[in-house]
């Protein structure tokens, strides 16, 4: 632990280091965001923090070659150098993009070639973990994987909408799944706990801290395209790989008694947000007549915003529930079921009345002048009945020609 410890700190050393330097080439070459009628901030942000975070984990896998104990993970070097080359790939396309905004066709285009790169490296969704299902004939795998591929870099990419969020969630499900790859690794190979999947996720939290200082609201600077996309594309190579990697032990092992579908789950647990917010998009813009890559102000964030939270309120409210959802999956594996389904049901139940709080305060607001507004109604009623009626009967009182009224 203490070797992947070491390469996650000089990943967020470097990243940390790096990003002023990067914050100021933005701001000469003029890569910063406009301000737009869907966006947040209200001042321009220099772009490109997303090429910190890249520099910062390249700096933690050449580390982590020159350390013993993670010679397993380079005597064939091939997945490695694939997953770098496809990296650079993201990266070029997104410094582009936060430059120039290229067409959203462009950008796919790069993000499928990202995907192909991983297949020709040996990197693909070959089996599906659901009793150990193959995934069918070499095409079928690379088609799974580059749609995985581009799904989760687009989840990511949507997300990335307020200060901190995308590196934050990135960080919580990196290091989620960190702990689930390390520990299953450990328990399979005593000896040799390294695995490709535990590094990238090790590197990929060590960014993400580093970068979050200089990202955290109020922003320096922000990741761009660079960076949102580069994240998605780590966590999903990090899923390729622990799920390829299942051959290694479906016969002679059973991880305490995991369910045989944890490892595609856990993907998907640590990246439930982003995925969620994603289909969310895609069904509203869908529904409107609208392309799903067109941008709106509907993300769940935005939502967090328009219902009362600060910036900073809303980031934190996110954090909670990526953090419940993926270390809560993970702890399925280590602790019994039922004290982590009591105490998940707990941290739901809180996330979900703090999601609603402003909501559920405006309703129960709602409903105080709504029962002003009627007391007040029935109150105007009853004094105008009883002036109505005193008038009446002062008019009775005063008829003259009564007997004790007639003058004569």
């Amino acid at each position: 632990m203490i070797y992947f410890l070491l390469v996650l700190t000089v990943s967020a050393v470097v990243t940390y280091a790096l990003t002023p330097p990067v914050r100021k080439l933005s701001l000469r070459l003029g890569i910063y965001t406009g301000i737009r009628s869907r966006d947040i901030h209200t001042e321009v942000k220099p772009r490109w923090g997303g090429v910190a975070i890249y520099v910062g984990m390249l700096a933690g896998i050449a580390v982590s070659a020159l350390i013993p104990l993670f010679s397993g993970i380079f005597t064939d070097r091939t997945q490695v150098l694939g997953v770098i080359l496809a990296m650079t790939l993201i990266v070029i396309t997104g410094m582009a993009d936060d430059a120039w905004d290229i067409h959203w066709l462009l950008k796919l285009i790069a993000q499928v070639g990202a995907g192909v790169i991983l297949v020709l490296y040996g990197i693909q969704l070959e089996v599906m973990p659901v009793g150990w299902l193959g995934v069918g004939g070499p095409l079928l795998q690379g088609l799974l994987t580059v749609f995985l591929v581009v799904l989760t870099i687009s989840a990511f990419n949507f997300i990335d909408g307020l200060d901190g969020l995308a590196a934050g969630v990135a960080a919580i499900g990196g290091a989620a799944f960190f702990v689930y790859s390390y520990l299953l690794t450990l328990s399979i190979r005593e000896f040799e706990p390294s695995h490709l999947a535990t590094l990238l996720m090790a590197v990929l939290v060590g960014s993400c801290l580093g970068f979050l200082p200089h990202n955290f609201h109020p922003s320096k600077l922000i990741m761009g395209d660079t960076g949102a996309m580069l994240l998605g594309f780590v966590m999903a190579v990090g899923a390729l790989i622990a799920t390829s990697s299942l051959e290694l032990h479906q016969e002679q092992f059973r991880f305490r008694n995991i369910p045989a579908y944890m490892p595609v789950l856990l993907p998907l647990a640590v990246m439930v947000l982003p995925l969620l917010d994603l289909v969310l998009a895609v069904i509203r813009r869908t529904w409107r007549g609208q392309s799903p890559f067109s941008p709106d102000r509907g993300h769940l964030h935005h939502k967090l915003l328009d219902s009362g939270y600060s910036h900073p309120q809303a980031v934190l409210l996110l954090y909670l529930w990526a953090a419940v959802v993926a270390f809560g999956s993970v702890s399925f594996n280590f602790l019994p079921w039922q004290l982590v389904s009591s105490v998940m049901t707990v941290t739901l139940g809180a996330a979900t009345v703090l999601s609603l709080g402003p909501w559920l305060r405006r309703r129960a607001r709602r409903q105080r002048r709504v029962a002003a507004r009627r007391a007040l109604d029935q109150k105007k009623a009853r004094m105008k009945h009883e002036r109505h009626g005193g008038a009446q009967t002062s008019g009775k009182d005063q008829i003259p020609g009564t007997k004790e009224e007639r003058p004569w």
